[in-house]
């Protein structure tokens, strides 16, 4: 709120002062500073009326009834950071003190709640035939199968523009008028959705050559049969930090060996370990490119993201992975599917 500066109080102000500072901002919230605008305590209309309860006098100052060890918060942090903190800890609202402890804003909930539109573009891709999903997908696109009581695309969609970005262009191919019919050009979910037709498979990069209007911008890129509860203001802040061209999201993947391993030199046994778990990251379908990355997709051919990933790598044009650490299913195959139904409710409601 632009008006917190108005809510700082001095420690000797007297309790019916504060309560008439509180009452007038409609807050309910004051925040105790000295003359230097060091944060001394915060002070609520419960924490006034508590002190009243213990009989304390309404000319008394308001450092008696203040809470003298508040949640605060240093500044330079990224938004989300303080936005996770709030949600995580039910704050309605967040003092942002610097290395003096001066206070330099305070952060309220309904601050957070509001999330800035933003240029990035989101290209889906919801072409995919959906084969190791059959019966399933013999009348209706993967995307469109319902997980929980909606399309798996249509969670994607409120996933991004749970965090500002609400321009999609989504590339179709598979009984793209079931998709095109039901989102239509996205208005009624309060984003706006175009299409890229692929008259011919072209893999999950291939239909970026198709793109009309070129980003001018980093995009993000995404399989249109993931499930996530991914942050992906904190996927394009990482991308821009670490001034990437390409970035793509990684997955920690487990897998045991059945078998006693051996390991030898020559004719001489050197170890024996029993079914032995390894670990590798692998591709999560999920990416952030800048504009310029396009000139590396061949026109209307078929091309895998791997492959243009490799290529930057090749030319050493800039590439990062990002880990993912939240929930994440790709929706492949049967079992996976009914796997994302028995998640759905505990995870994303």
């Amino acid at each position: 709120m632009d008006n917190w500066e108005s809510i700082l109080i001095a420690p000797e102000m007297t309790v019916i002062e504060t309560m008439k500072i509180i009452d007038q901002s409609s807050l309910q919230f004051a925040v105790v500073v000295n003359k230097d605008r060091k944060l001394l305590g915060t002070v609520t209309d419960g924490d006034i009326r508590r002190g009243i309860l213990r009989g304390i006098p309404l000319d008394s100052p308001i450092n008696l009834v203040m809470n003298s060890s508040p949640i605060f918060e240093k500044q330079g942090e990224k938004f989300f950071h303080y936005k996770e903190l709030m949600s995580t800890r039910q704050l309605r609202q967040l003092p942002i003190v610097n290395s003096n402890n001066q206070v330099q804003r305070i952060l309220f909930a309904d601050d957070i709640a509001q999330v800035l539109p933003k240029d990035n573009v989101v290209v889906l891709m919801v072409g995919g035939l959906g084969t190791r999903l059959r019966p399933f997908t013999d009348d209706i696109p993967k995307p469109m199968l319902k997980v929980g009581d909606k399309p798996i695309l249509e969670t994607i969609i409120e996933g991004f523009k749970n965090y500002g970005f609400t321009k999609f262009i989504l590339s179709v191919n598979y009984k793209k008028e079931i998709i095109k019919a039901y989102f239509q050009d996205g208005k009624h979910l309060d984003v706006n959705i175009e299409y890229i037709e692929e008259g011919k498979r072209l893999g999950t990069a291939g239909a970026l050559s198709l793109l009309s209007v070129k980003p001018n911008v980093p995009f993000f890129v995404m399989n249109g049969d993931l499930l996530t509860k991914m942050n992906y203001e904190q996927l394009m802040e990482f991308h821009c930090e670490t001034k990437s061209n390409a970035t793509i999201c990684v997955r920690e993947y487990e897998y045991q060996i059945p078998y006693g391993v051996i390991e030898t030199e020559n004719h001489r046994l050197l170890s024996i370990v029993e079914k032995p778990v390894h670990k590798s990251f692998v591709n999560a379908g999920i990416y952030v490119l800048n504009p310029q990355v396009l000139e590396h997709v061949p026109q209307d051919e078929f091309y895998d993201m791997p492959d243009l990933f490799k290529k930057l790598m090749d030319i050493q044009g800039g590439v990062s992975a990002f880990p993912l650490r939240e929930y994440w299913l790709d929706i492949g195959r049967v079992d996976d599917y009914e796997k994302a139904n028995g998640d759905f409710r505990g995870v994303f409601i």
